[in-house]
């Protein structure tokens, strides 16, 4: 068994990677945050149909699980289109690093799904990471509208990570990402209907944007959502939340590199990050020895 945590916690840091490598296609991709979203789920939906179909898995789910994985399908559209308007009027960098709250969202939030009480260290942890996060927020006031994109973002993140916590006892990983897709994917169609977006130049791209698309699609999206579900077979929502915040330092590495001048932010906002990074590791050090008392 800690073999098993032990592998889903180091396939949880790939995902997060590849998380963080979804922020810089967020920026490089030139279309609006809502039709990128559109194209993503529609995409990465089509990619988990074939796995499923060729997995031969069942596409068989009860009502109730339907209306479920349709409202968490709403929040996941919502969380991706507030995440990509947040890159697009601010940076990656800072979009990434308002994502460190989860953790303390998480903390408030997951004892009242699970029925369990609320831990001291997860709140302490959580409040660490917020000063780390005011530190930034102090020094880059030019970025505040992103921010608060971010924020919303963040809130509707942490509120499908842990309805899906309870929903991966009962359905495949694939089949409740599928679902959730498609459900987006809906959403957003009947809004871009009734707005008389889809049109010849809705579907006029560059082939770069198609490119980083399907990597998106695929890769980050149908592969990297897929399996996050599943880790959490393994992993407890906080946990999975509080590592998702080194998603910031992946891929603000990762802008600083390819994106270059528009990510080179102020000496304050490095620290805030490290504060956030050095929290992550202090509680997997914390939740470790803890675990060994109780073993």
């Amino acid at each position: 068994m800690r073999n098993d945590n032990l592998k889903s916690y180091l396939n949880l840091h790939l995902i997060v990677f590849i998380w963080g490598f979804t922020a810089i296609l967020g920026a490089l991709i030139t279309i609006d945050a809502e039709n990128l979203v559109w194209f993503r789920m529609l995409l990465a939906g089509l990619f988990l149909a074939g796995f499923i179909v060729y997995k031969k898995q069942s596409f068989v789910i009860s009502a109730q699980s339907f209306a479920k994985l349709i409202f968490v399908g709403l929040l996941i559209a919502l969380h991706w289109i507030f995440f990509f308007k947040a890159i697009h009027v601010s940076n990656v960098s800072i979009t990434l690093s308002i994502f460190s709250l989860g953790a303390f969202f998480a903390s408030l939030l997951e004892p009242l799904f699970y029925g369990r009480k609320i831990l001291w260290y997860e709140v302490f942890f959580g409040l660490i990471i917020i000063a780390g996060l005011g530190l930034i927020m102090q020094v880059e006031v030019k970025y505040l509208h992103g921010m608060y994109y971010a924020l919303a973002s963040i809130i509707l993140g942490v509120l499908f990570t842990l309805m899906n916590g309870k929903l991966i006892s009962d359905h495949e990983p694939s089949v409740i990402t599928f679902y959730e897709f498609g459900a987006g994917v809906f959403f957003i169609t009947i809004y871009f209907l009734v707005q008389g977006k889809f049109n010849a130049d809705f579907f006029t791209m560059s082939l770069n944007n198609w490119i980083l698309l399907l990597v998106l699609a695929s890769v980050c999206t149908a592969y990297a959502f897929t399996a996050s579900v599943k880790v959490m077979q393994k992993l407890t929502p906080y946990t999975v939340m509080l590592t998702t915040n080194l998603e910031p330092v992946y891929g603000i590495m990762l802008a600083y590199f390819i994106l270059g001048g528009k990510e080179k932010m102020s000496t304050e906002f490095y620290i805030g990050a490290l504060i956030i990074v050095i929290t992550v590791i202090l509680n997997g050090v914390f939740k470790h020895y803890k675990n060994k008392k109780e073993v």
